[in-house]
């Protein structure tokens, strides 16, 4: 046990806190095409019911889009891409708050799902981007 108390240790570095390929701001742009989906929904059916069911899980997806948003922000982007991409942050913070209570969580408006949609693709394109370098 002492041994490996005081083995050397070797130093890693990596991009990401797991090797690439675990992150993807997809997992992002489906949960937000299940929200405008849900919209969508929502504008047919006068059921009560129906309509309380979808609120919830519009607003649990609404939250799944800013989970992997933060993820993305804060465990694959690291400073250099904030450097090379400066416009980053604001899209960042953007699209978590189109995700936010005052966006597509509080509120039917598809247009804000659409906002939201883009500003996803935006991200999508700078990770793309990285990806490749």
């Amino acid at each position: 046990m002492l041994a490996r108390i005081f083995a050397p240790t070797l130093d890693v570095h990596a991009h990401c806190d797991l090797p690439c390929g675990v992150y993807d701001p997809a997992q992002a742009r489906i949960e937000a095409e299940s929200i405008k989906a849900i919209i969508g929904k929502l504008a047919d059916n006068d059921d009560p019911d129906f309509r309380t069911r979808a609120v919830v899980i519009k607003e649990q997806r609404s939250e799944l889009v800013k989970h992997h948003l933060w993820v993305l922000w804060t465990d694959y982007f690291k400073p250099p891409h904030f450097e090379k991409y400066p416009q980053l942050h604001t899209l960042f913070n953007e699209a978590t708050k189109l995700a936010g209570a005052s966006g597509t969580k509080g509120t039917m408006d598809a247009a804000t799902a659409d906002d939201l949609l883009a500003k996803i693709d935006e991200i999508a394109e700078i990770f793309a981007e990285t990806k490749k370098a």
